[in-house]
């Protein structure tokens, strides 16, 4: 089975997120990490709603409904 990735350049805040990465796209179990890990970082200001979807359904798959942040 593929695991599920996320492409970094659709989410304006995973981007500033991930800006060592390499690569156009990044595991959705570490994007979820990265956003629990870095939530200090993240401006819910300016969070788009494909954006705030992801980060909920990935808090759904990879946090059990809890975003610890």
């Amino acid at each position: 089975m593929r695991k599920e990735t996320v492409c970094i350049a659709d989410y304006p805040q995973l981007m500033l997120l991930a800006w060592q990465r390499q690569g156009k796209e990044i595991a959705a179990d570490e994007a979820f990490a990265l956003y629990e890990a870095n939530w200090r970082f993240v401006d819910e200001a300016t969070l788009t709603d494909p954006e705030r979807e992801l980060i909920e359904r990935l808090t759904r798959a990879y946090g059990s409904g809890v975003l610890n942040v």
